[in-house]
């Protein structure tokens, strides 16, 4: 006779699911959802930083070199998500979440101290892996803690904000790169260990955040789950100061035997959940190379196309980093009101379908630089949310045991597709000179958003408002 598993019953989705937004719920989202400032800091910081990098007496680095830096930090991204996010649904979410911004903190203060080319890179690849890992670790924690009635805006706009830490390093450029203000030497330096002292900022905000109730309840720890919603229960009484609502009926039966899914998650996904992750595979690669493709030879498409001085690119990139940012927070709640598979089915389609025709104009020499940048504010402001909802609907249509690695993989594999196959694609486009050939790129990309439209039209799920175990059963649901 096989052993029956060891069981119990819980309502601790409910009881997370029903509290009322509080105090508690704005640290989560500062505390954790910085992480995407950093990255859109990180990310853009190298390119406005290029110029100093390239005229430092110490390093002196070539353009060769700082692309090669970029791509460390890409490389670094992708194998950090993958190692960390298996770490995360292995050892828990506030372990890692901790660990992961340590690194990065380390790592970009490293970066201001490096004394060549080689040392610089080697940081980049770790500051990457530092970022990377909080994707897996911060995303699944946000859903987990996040009412479900409110988690679609919230994840929406936590994602967006990466545009934030870009638009916080192009002006930032500015000032540390004035000679007036800051020593050309120290300044690059002090941008990277700023960075620093912003992570560990973040890290002391983390320090007040409980484990996910969600994951200790099914990885065999059903007292401590209870404890920590009991207490984040009590807090949130007390800073609202009025009663909680009553807990909704109902209750899950989960195996407490269980504490790696690790194998069984990974079978899950290309089986019970193979819809789920063929729409993940299409939004993320979609998202991704529509999105790196422009952002990443956005400054080549204005200096070589309409004249625009390398110093002044920064400039132009504000309104883009300002309407991606805008994308979410104004659109964000509509995914919990009218629901997810219709707005990302919209969203993309109107993405796709924008970008088709700004590429006409741009053909037909239409548009000047001020105008090109006004027509790709407008495409990503709608893009924007449409790619902060592939990272929510992957994190959603996962079973929490294995949340944290599937968010990863599908990270890993949209940086790698946007990262590499569409800035390496456009930058031959450009070089041509040929402004049909960069066309063709934009008419990629339209018709990949619009393919992700309409396989979301089919495969997304109505995950609006309901719990994260009613979308997807955990593995140790009996």
């Amino acid at each position: 006779m096989p052993e029956t598993p060891k069981t119990y019953r819980t309502n601790v989705p409910h009881r997370l699911d029903r509290l009322p937004w509080a105090r508690f719920h704005w640290l989560v989202i500062f505390a954790l959802g910085i992480a995407w400032i950093l990255d859109g800091l990180e990310v853009t910081i190298v390119g406005s930083l290029s110029g100093a990098l390239s005229e430092s007496p110490m390093l002196h680095l070539t353009g060769s070199q700082i692309g090669f830096a970029a791509s460390a930090y890409l490389i670094g991204a992708v194998g950090g998500a993958l190692f960390f996010g298996w770490l995360t649904d292995r050892f828990g979410r506030k372990k890692l979440f901790t660990v992961t911004v340590l690194v990065y903190v380390c790592a970009t203060i490293a970066c201001g101290l490096s004394w060549n080319f080689w040392s610089f890179a080697v940081f980049r690849l770790l500051t990457g892996a530092g970022i990377g890992g909080e994707y897996a670790a911060v995303n699944a924690t946000i859903q987990e803690l996040i009412p479900a009635r409110r988690r679609g805006f919230t994840d929406l706009v936590i994602n967006g904000s990466f545009w934030l830490g870009a638009a916080i390093g192009a002006l930032g450029s500015y000032v540390v790169l004035d000679p007036a203000l800051v020593p050309a030497e120290i300044g690059w330096r002090a941008a990277f260990i700023i960075g620093g002292v912003l992570g560990l900022i973040v890290l002391f905000l983390r320090q007040f955040l409980p484990e996910s109730p969600r994951w200790l309840m099914t990885h065999g720890y059903p007292e401590e789950a209870e404890r920590v919603v009991a207490g984040i229960e009590a807090r949130i009484e007390h800073e609202t100061g009025t009663p909680l609502p009553p807990v909704p009926p109902g209750f899950l039966t989960l195996r407490t035997d269980v504490h790696s899914w690790f194998r069984a998650g990974a079978k899950a996904l290309v089986t019970t959940y193979r819809r789920q992750t063929w729409l993940g595979v299409t939004l993320m690669a979609a998202q991704a190379f529509c999105y790196n493709a422009v952002f990443f030879t956005y400054a080549l498409i204005l200096t070589r196309f309409y004249g625009v001085g390398s110093g002044n690119v920064g400039l132009f990139l504000l309104p883009f980093a300002i309407g991606n940012f805008l994308g979410p927070l104004v659109l964000g709640h509509l995914f919990d009101t009218i629901g997810r598979r219709i707005m990302i089915t919209a969203t993309y389609g109107l993405s796709g379908v924008l970008m088709v025709l700004t590429g006409w104009l741009f053909t037909l020499g239409w548009l000047d630089a001020v105008q090109q940048t006004t027509a790709w504010t407008v495409i990503f402001f709608v893009a924007s949310a449409a790619a902060s909802s592939a990272y929510l609907t992957v994190g959603e249509s996962f079973p929490l045991e294995v949340r944290a690695i599937a968010i990863a993989l599908f990270y890993a594999f949209g940086t790698g597709v946007g990262g590499v196959a569409g800035p390496a694609l456009f930058g031959v486009l450009i070089d041509t000179g040929s402004r049909v050939s960069i066309f063709y790129g934009y008419l990629l990309g339209g018709v990949l958003m619009i393919v992700a439209a309409i396989v979301a039209g089919y495969l997304a799920a109505n995950a609006e408002r309901r719990s994260l175990e009613d979308v997807a059963p955990p593995l140790s649901a009996v």
